[in-house]
Formats: C-alpha cells, structure tokens, sequence
C-alpha cells in the first residue's frame, strides 16, 4: 500500500488566507499558516489563487513565492480557471504542481497543453462530476499526475475508472469516514478545508490512521530505543541543530518515554533532569522544535536532532545556548554556502547602513544600469580570454563577477538560499 498523505488547503484572496472561494473572510497571515502546515505534518499545501484582476493576481503570486520560500512540503497553487499563461507564474512562485479546474473547458484544455509542453508530473485536475469522469477516463490517464476529488459519492466510480491517484476532499473531520476512504487503493490522500484550524493535530491524526493499518507519510524510524546505548541514567544525550544552516542550538537528554513522544508528536520532547519530568519544548514558550530528522552516532550513545526551531532554543532568549566564548582563533571560512552568505551580507549591509559609498568599492551609487553594464562586461571578458588565461586568472575574473552578480541578487532581494533551492532537484 503506498503512503497516505494530508493535504492543507489555502485560499489566497488580496494577499490573505480567507475561508473559501465564496467566503472571503480572513482566516489568517498565509505565510504564518503554511509555516504552520510545514512544522506540523502536512504532506502538501493546495492554494487558490482567487484574484479579481493583475494586480490581485500579482500580489497572490508574490505571497505564494515568499510561502515556497519558507517551506519545505510540496505547494500546489492554481485558480478558479487556471490557465496556461498562468503556469510560469506558478512554477516561477517555486510551486512543484499546477492545479487546473476540470469543470472549466478552457482550463481543462490548459491542462492537457500544459502536460504536452511541460510534464504531466506537474498537473493536477480538480472533478466533482460523473460526466467529468467518464467523458475525460483517456485524457485522465494520458496527461494527469493527480486529480482531487470534491465529491465523495464518485470514490468507486473513480476507482474503477482510472488507476491514477486522487485526493479526496471532505468537509470536517470524521476518523471513521477518513479510515473507510483510505483504504481505497488509488486514493493518495485527504484534504479538509478546515485545517486552517491551528488546534487540529496533524500528528496525532496520521498516528490514529496507523494504527488503523493505514500507511502513513509520518515518521518511521529505522531505529528504536533498544538499539540505542544509554548512559548511567538510562538517558542518551541529545544535539541539537537548525536544519537549515547546521547551528548548534542546544544539547538535552531523553528517555524512552521523551524518544517515543518526539517520534510520534513531531516535537522535540526531553527528559528534565531538574524538574524529573517530560518536557516538550516549547509548550511553555511557544518555542517548539519540529523535528526534521534524528540520527544516531557511531556508538550509538548520542541522537543529533536537525529541527525547525520556532523564536530562541535558549531560555535567555538567546537564538541557541551555546553563546559563551571561552577560546576562538580567527580563521578564513572556506564553506562555498557560508562565505557566499557572508559576503552577501556585507553588500546588503553596505547598502543599507554606508554613509559614503565608494563607487569603485560598491557599484550601487552608479545605480542599476551601470551595475548591469559593470556584469556584463564582466562576463564578455571571461569568455574571451577564457582560453588563454591561466587558472590563477581565471579564479580572479570568476571571484570579481560572482561579487559584481551579489550586488544585482542584493538589489533585486535574491539571497543564494533563493537560488540553490531554484536549483534542487524538484
């Protein structure tokens, strides 16, 4: 049986999440609540784009790009008659899959262009009709990655129809229907509307399902507590670090009891040594930490936890724990990722806070032409005399135009994270 995921829904009206297509009330800031879906065991995230005109539609887009930013999961995004003009507007936001309105003729013919020009891995069809079904069962299977289904009564319908996987789409929470519709074969998942609602727990949810003999997308581990080597106490030691840039946050310990609630909540739970009790992180603070992976060492005595760390690891407010120089030598940083951010940080900063700008330092003051002209030139340089410098020259020339392209990223609001994730593979 393959995995079974939970789907998020967002309705983006004007830059805001809101209810629903014909409910434009606001539910909440989009980006807060996708953070939200990320931490907390969404597998994706569904968002209509529900614009009136250009400008709605540009700033929606703007939001869904600041979203695919943030997050991890996979971003579906699409409107009410997705066309195919509005597909690079999408993929462009870093959206993964295009959601096209089946039921709207011009939008499913966009879908079937759009599987012919681009993959049909990244189409996705919205039905909610018999007709739909039967009239569409060969352009289904030809051109469709995925099809989410918003009426439940055309579950078998579907089932015997085509054998491509669909969501399913339901109106609240009911544990026992959910059970029933995921054991159909082909479904790949739900999708509630109502998970805007921060007090629904994702986790608990697809443990409940796993339970149920329902093969979740939740955490598996490879290990358990028995193959783990424990100290004195019965406890293993913990390292904690920001699974984005590898920051140390933090060392605690755990027990069997915390290792099992980390497991099965998606949150850093510790054993507290002072306090002799479990101890979530966060539940007190509000600074949880949502757990991105754990890995065990060599000897199997110590977990390095990589998580998503909400406001400071530190009870001094402190961003982590370990603040406190003992000895440090200056040393040239040869990490590609950190120098890169580095010195982007420097131009930005220079930007933002010199008094006097040096033209020949910093090309800013000579403005965006001038700076585009500076690369260019650059750039035609290397080509030329790529062939006949030596390396020593060659990493100069290099060295000279990567800076001159940071001062366009910083202009333009592109950091490296922007362009190494553009550069992932999907």
């Amino acid at each position: 049986m393959q995995k079974k995921s939970v789907v998020a829904t967002l309705y983006l009206k004007n830059g805001v999440a809101v209810k629903g297509e014909n409910d434009f009330t606001t539910v909440g800031d989009a980006l807060d609540l996708c953070k939200y879906y990320n931490d907390n065991g969404f597998d994706k995230i569904i968002i209509l784009d529900l614009f009136e005109n250009d400008i709605e539609q540009e700033k929606n887009i703007r939001v869904i790009k600041q979203i695919n930013k943030q997050i991890d999961i996979k971003v579906c995004a699409g409107n009410l008659e997705t066309q195919a003009s509005d597909v690079k507007k999408y993929l462009y936001a870093g959206c993964v899959e295009v959601i096209f309105n089946g039921q709207k003729p011009t939008s499913l013919s966009a879908a079937i262009e759009v599987s012919k020009n681009y993959s049909k891995d990244i189409v996705v069809v919205g039905a909610n009709s018999v007709d739909f079904i039967f009239k569409q069962k060969d352009v289904m299977n030809r051109c469709f990655h995925e099809i989410v289904l918003k009426n439940t009564e055309l579950i078998e319908l579907v089932e015997n129809t085509t054998s491509i996987p669909y969501i399913v789409c339901l109106e609240e929470i009911d544990i026992d229907n959910i059970i029933k519709i995921l054991h159909h074969g082909n479904v790949r998942g739900i999708c509630v509307d109502s998970f805007y609602n921060k007090k629904i727990d994702i986790m608990d949810l697809k443990n409940r399902l796993a339970k149920n003999h329902i093969k979740m997308d939740n955490y598996e581990p490879e290990l358990h507590w028995n193959d783990l080597k424990k100290n004195s106490d019965q406890m293993v030691p913990v390292i904690v670090q920001d699974y984005r840039n590898d920051d140390v946050l933090m060392l605690a310990y755990m027990n069997e009891e915390a290792f099992n609630a980390t497991i099965s909540s998606g949150k850093m739970t510790y054993w507290s040594r002072s306090r002799n009790e479990l101890w979530v992180k966060g539940l007190t603070s509000g600074h949880f930490q949502y757990v991105k992976s754990l890995t065990a060492d060599c000897d199997f005595d110590t977990i390095l936890a990589k998580v998503s760390q909400i406001g400071a690891a530190c009870h001094t407010g402190n961003r982590t724990c370990f603040f406190n120089n003992i000895i440090q030598k200056e040393y040239v940083e040869k990490n590609p990722i950190k120098a890169l951010d580095s010195l982007y940080d420097s131009i930005k900063d220079f930007r933002d806070n010199a008094s006097d700008r040096v033209e020949n330092e910093l090309l800013l003051d000579g403005g965006t032409d001038e700076i585009l002209q500076n690369v260019g030139e650059k750039f035609i340089n290397i080509l030329l005399s790529y062939k006949t410098i030596d390396q020593t020259d060659f990493k100069i020339e290099m060295s000279d135009f990567l800076y001159k392209i940071m001062i366009l990223m910083v202009e333009k609001g592109v950091t490296w994270e922007d362009i190494i994730k553009e550069m992932s593979p999907k």
